[in-house]
């Protein structure tokens, strides 16, 4: 850990449509620990998911591949998570950040919008065939549990 960093969890696990919803409870549980609203869970919750649910339907979308959730509390009541993947990688990031775009027929291209209408800041940096890292930063206004 850095010397800002006051707590981190990491899991990896495969991209299959289950652990969308697994990864998003996690994620969400961990931030309890900032004396997070429940607002503020629930929009984690919601980016967590939107953020995995993309991978399984971009990054890999004929196999099954490797998907790592970091989520980083740091001293200034921020927390921030880095969604990753090694699949195809996305070939021009500015367009598909756009609303609606998107390159699967039954998706709404609404998932950057979501978790940038949710988080901070959402950064995304892409290599084609190499993969993609989502990183997603918020500042909790809920004081830690405890603190006064």
């Amino acid at each position: 850990m850095t010397k800002n960093e006051r707590n981190y969890m990491e899991m990896t696990f495969p991209s299959n449509e289950d652990n969308g919803i697994f990864a998003s409870y996690v994620v969400r549980a961990f931030a309890t620990q900032l004396g997070a609203t429940i607002d503020e869970l629930s929009d984690i919750n919601t980016v967590v998911r939107e953020a995995v649910t993309n991978v399984i339907a971009h990054a890999y979308p004929d196999t099954v591949g490797k998907v790592s959730v970091r989520a980083t509390i740091f001293d200034d009541n921020v927390i921030e998570i880095k969604v990753r993947d090694w699949g195809c990688g996305i070939e021009n990031v500015e367009k598909a950040r756009q609303p609606l775009f998107s390159t699967a027929v039954d998706r709404t291209g609404m998932g950057f919008t979501i978790m940038e209408s949710f988080m901070d800041s959402v950064k995304v940096r892409s290599k084609p065939d190499k993969g993609t890292t989502v990183t997603m930063r918020r500042r909790i206004s809920a004081k830690k549990i405890g603190q006064k």
